[in-house]
């Protein structure tokens, strides 16, 4: 089947019924996103499809045939890494940093939808889990990357 993903089309061989997560991380060799818990609960796995944060690990890839798959590592780069990205390097949100890159997508989907969420928009976006609990500097850092002051 015929993925897009960040902007390169892709054909994959895979059972239709694969997870995303898998045909990303076992098939294409795509790391950057996350297996956590397997139940679309905690985030790790979150890319965007179409522009919206999905749980990859419960999304049949034959769901995402031909439409747009965003995953971390189509955000930016070191060169040139996107606001998000700088943002949380300048907050020092990472601690162990296993949940960054499903927060990143997260935040870049919400980011697309509000360029200046509040935090209330913030809270009910960022339902990714993060042991290290470094909440207060994920919302600084989208603020930081919306331009706002945290």
């Amino acid at each position: 089947m015929d993925l897009n993903i960040n902007g390169a089309r892709i054909e994959v061989q895979a059972d239709p019924a694969m997870p995303l997560l898998w045909v990303l991380r076992d098939v294409l060799q795509m790391t950057g996103t996350k297996f956590g818990c397997g139940i679309a609960a905690c985030g790790a796995c979150t890319v965007r499809v179409d522009g919206q944060a999905v749980r990859s690990c419960v999304t049949p890839v034959a769901s995402v045939a031909g439409r747009a798959i965003q995953t971390i590592e189509g955000l930016g780069t070191a060169a040139k890494p996107h606001p998000l990205q700088a943002a949380w390097i300048a907050e020092q949100v990472p601690q162990c940093g296993y949940c960054q890159s499903g927060m990143l997508m997260a935040a870049a989907a919400l980011l697309e939808k509000k360029p200046k969420p509040t935090d209330a928009d913030i809270d009910v976006a960022m339902s990714n889990i993060c042991r290290c609990g470094t909440y207060q500097r994920v919302r600084a850092a989208i603020k930081r990357a919306a331009g706002m002051r945290a």
